[in-house]
């Protein structure tokens, strides 16, 4: 009998460690919730690319949209648990549950490497007669419900960075009208042409438009300035304590193999800290923020009752 266990424990560890050595032996898909040709595409398919380069075997991009991320992050979620799906998760694991939109939370994830955070901005046109955000926040006190925001639908990142601004701000969270849109580009499109004054969404996504001089930025919500944009000061300079954005990162099926875990986490650090990856991001407009598997789930963890706090402000959920 001992021979025996002994034997077993001998198969079992070769096993794991054949498992380990073997990992991947066919394509892995990746699971991007939201749609071609996006930011989170672009980086999804990048990031797909240069695991393939690594580990020899293809990482497919595959679009699972709708929802609001739900069904591409529930995609993810009920996947076999054995190295073969993963998600390119974004902040929405932290929010949508709260919506009602899904019943999945962050802890329905095991976590291998976050590589992205994109601040939000505090955009006008560029005639605007507000030259930092302290006019702009005292001319909507002095003049409430006169004002028009935008950034994307309501309850979505960039309006719950709005809500979260005037909060720390001191200012009325509905003394504004928000406007509702698809996404920042069709926000960007209604601030060009004069429909609404203000919008907050990532400072990347108005890149080329604060670039040519057509937009301006009052400020970054964000710890620190952005290397690409060193002249918009951040909120917590001007003395309003409150940084907001978007994040992305590579999240598995709770269960699976520590081994597939560790090869996959220790891949997406190498593209993440990768000067190749540094220059993609750059062109993209992209901000980097890394952290391992076990700060990203702290980190998610965090977000999921931030953002529970700022939905509730905004009178989402009670």
């Amino acid at each position: 009998m001992k021979k025996f266990l002994v034997f077993l424990v001998i198969a079992l560890i070769a096993s794991s460690l054949a498992f380990s050595v073997d990992y991947p032996r066919k394509p892995v898909s990746v699971i991007c919730p939201w749609g071609a040709g996006g930011g989170t595409d672009r980086v999804a398919r990048y990031v797909a690319d240069e695991l393939s380069k690594a580990l020899g075997q293809p990482f497919t991009v595959v679009n699972r949209t709708g929802g609001g991320g739900a069904v591409g992050h529930s995609a993810g979620v009920y996947a076999t648990p054995d190295g073969y799906t993963i998600t390119l998760v974004t902040l929405e694991i932290a929010n949508m549950h709260w919506l009602g939109l899904t019943t999945i939370t962050y802890e329905d994830f095991e976590y291998i490497a976050q590589f992205n955070e994109d601040a939000a901005g505090v955009i006008v046109a560029a005639d605007a007669p507000w030259n930092d955000i302290h006019e702009l926040l005292a001319d909507i006190k002095a003049n409430p419900n006169e004002f028009f925001f935008s950034g994307s639908s309501a309850a979505s990142i960039w309006d719950l960075a709005r809500i979260g601004m005037f909060n720390e701000a001191g200012v009325p969270i509905d003394s504004v009208t928000w406007v509702p849109t698809t996404g920042a580009a069709a926000s960007i499109i209604e601030l060009l042409g004069g429909h609404v004054d203000v919008i907050t969404c990532s400072i990347a996504e108005a890149a080329s438009q604060l670039e040519s001089g057509q937009l301006k930025a009052l400020a970054v919500m964000s710890d620190e300035r952005l290397g690409k944009f060193p002249d918009v000061p951040t909120l917590k300079e001007q003395g309003i304590n409150w940084s907001a954005g978007t994040w992305r990162g590579i999240s598995v099926p709770v269960g699976t193999p520590d081994e597939v875990k560790a090869i996959l986490e220790t891949e997406v650090l190498k593209i993440a800290n990768s000067d190749a990856f540094a220059n993609f991001m750059a062109v993209n407009g992209f901000g980097i923020k890394i952290r391992n598997g076990e700060e990203f789930y702290e980190f998610a963890k965090q977000q999921d009752s931030a953002w529970k706090e700022v939905l509730k402000l905004g009178g989402f959920i009670e």
